[in-house]
């Protein structure tokens, strides 16, 4: 690896009004190295690549790609100087296909550069396509993939330019650690030819796995770099959050009885086949498999959003119809959803609003919403999950991740949801909003509530779980007890490699 720097920045500042986002900020990334820049949400991290990628400029400071003074006025100007930015939020319009999504802003041309050179692009898209995932088709329209495949269209678009620095923001918060394998394939080799890969990640096991050395932020300052060939995970995680994240051990809280019976279940829409479990009052019940297994399908049934073909769904012994979210509701089920900006939260409103979106009812008379008691049960709910800044009529979306997903959980607290289906419930969050997210989903089991998890991640549904059924290809091919689980337990059932007839049935009694 050289040691001249690829890219340098110095004393970099940024303010907004009434706040300083960033202040002297310094340090370099060298040819050839995986760099990883590491914080809590809020420690300046998006801010500083936004200026690298000339979405935004310094209020002072300077930056040198190759030695060179270097100042970006748009994004055109970082692309042209071999600067490519994979942004932790989709940039993607849904109609187009695959291809002309990789080359929007810059189509290929055709005839006198009168024409986009359609079959040119896909072509190209193909390639770039082929190095990660094969799979997916460039003349498709973008819409029809799933969370997963769109991430991994964003990282082939950057690899089209041949760029010498590449910035991941948060690439492979969509991704499943098969994927997430094949990704480190590629951005190894891409550091080997000597480009340069800025990497944000809050999974703090992919940056341990391929980054050189990380530059940790706090407040908008750098704090230390590491070298995390060497350094601890738990030290470069004190640096991060300023303190030292205490190990929890899993307490169980389930009981006997039996809250929710699901038997046969089928799906209208989509692949979910004949899936029948059993989930108890207090309990923590994961759910893992690869992306498309049929996860967030079965939460989408369980919470009324997508339609049942035939089963039946029993809360505490009583038959549910879940023809809509409105009757999940009203049953006492809630849904965090995998998607949490699209389907989870209305941005420009409140976080107040948002949090008592499904019980307005409760906050009525005669038709009239009562903002006062809104606002007394937010503030009692809200300082219960510990938002952060507590400012309960500020908009959502000004809020991080880990304080949005906090929201949407005092929102079922307030609606007396004694269901709880949360969809990768810490994706995109930082160590120390995730720490508190689990800790939350502890107390709910404690407090009796039902909790379901699905998660990507597998070292995240073993920490909260008693359970685990493990779906591949629209069923539950396996139910894990917390004594038998491992990562390579639910990996074996997850693609379905456990040699011979293995494979444990679904069960009606509890495991």
């Amino acid at each position: 690896m050289a040691t001249t720097a690829r890219l340098k920045f110095t004393g970099i500042t940024k303010t907004f009004p009434g706040v300083k986002a960033l202040t002297d900020v310094s340090f370099d990334v060298l040819p050839g190295e995986i760099h990883a820049l590491l914080g809590e949400n809020g420690a300046g991290k998006s801010t500083l690549l936004k200026i690298l990628s000339g979405v935004q400029r310094a209020t002072s400071g300077e930056f040198y790609v190759d030695g060179i003074v270097t100042q970006f006025r748009r994004p055109e100007d970082a692309r042209a100087a071999g600067i490519a930015m994979i942004h932790q939020e989709l940039q993607q319009v849904p109609n187009l296909t695959v291809a002309q999504n990789m080359f929007l802003g810059h189509p290929l041309k055709r005839v006198g550069g009168l024409l986009v050179d359609r079959r040119e692009q896909e072509r190209r898209a193909a390639e770039a396509l082929a190095m990660i995932d094969p799979s997916i088709d460039p003349a498709r329209p973008i819409h029809e993939l799933k969370v997963a495949q769109r991430q991994i269209v964003e990282i082939a678009r950057a690899l089209l330019d041949n760029s010498k620095i590449i910035a991941m923001d948060e690439p492979t918060s969509s991704l499943t650690p098969s994927e997430f394998e094949s990704l480190a394939v590629i951005v190894e080799k891409l550091a080997a030819s000597g480009v340069s890969i800025i990497y944000v990640s809050h999974k703090m096991d992919e940056v341990f796995r391929i980054c050189h050395r990380g530059t940790v932020m706090r407040d908008g300052q750098v704090v230390g770099v590491a070298d995390l060939r060497t350094a601890r995970q738990e030290d470069v995680i004190a640096m991060m959050v300023g303190r030292e994240l205490m190990h929890e051990e899993h307490h169980s809280h389930a009981k006997d009885e039996v809250r929710l019976e699901i038997r046969d279940l089928c799906a209208a829409r989509t692949h979910v086949r004949d899936v029948s479990f059993d989930v108890r009052r207090g309990e923590v019940l994961g759910i893992a498999g690869l992306v498309g297994s049929g996860r967030t399908e079965l939460l989408r049934l369980l919470a009324g959003v997508d339609p049942i073909a035939k089963g039946s769904v029993k809360f505490d012994g009583k038959v549910l119809d879940l023809a809509n979210p409105r009757a999940a509701i009203a049953a006492g089920i809630g849904l965090l959803p995998e998607e949490r900006k699209r389907e989870g939260i209305i941005p420009i409103r409140p976080v107040s609003t948002n949090m008592a979106l499904p019980s307005l009812g409760k906050f009525s008379t005669g038709g009239i919403v009562r903002h006062s008691g809104i606002r007394k049960r937010a503030e009692e709910l809200l300082k219960r999950v510990n938002l952060r800044p507590f400012q309960i009529d500020r908009p959502i979306k000004l809020f991080s991740g880990g304080n949005q997903q906090k929201a949407i959980i005092a929102r079922w607290l307030a609606a007396g949801s004694q269901v709880l289906l949360f969809d990768e419930p810490t994706r995109g969050i930082d160590v120390g909003a995730k720490s508190e997210i689990y800790h939350l989903i502890e107390e709910l089991a404690a407090e009796g509530r039902t909790v379901i998890v699905v998660s990507s991640e597998l070292p995240e549904v073993m920490r909260v779980s008693d359970r685990v059924l493990v779906m591949r290809n629209g069923r539950i091919a396996a139910t894990l007890a917390r004594a038998a689980l491992s990562e390579q337990a639910i990996v074996m059932h997850a693609v379905g490699e456990t040699g011979g007839n293995t494979e444990t049935k679904q069960e009606h009694r509890h495991v």
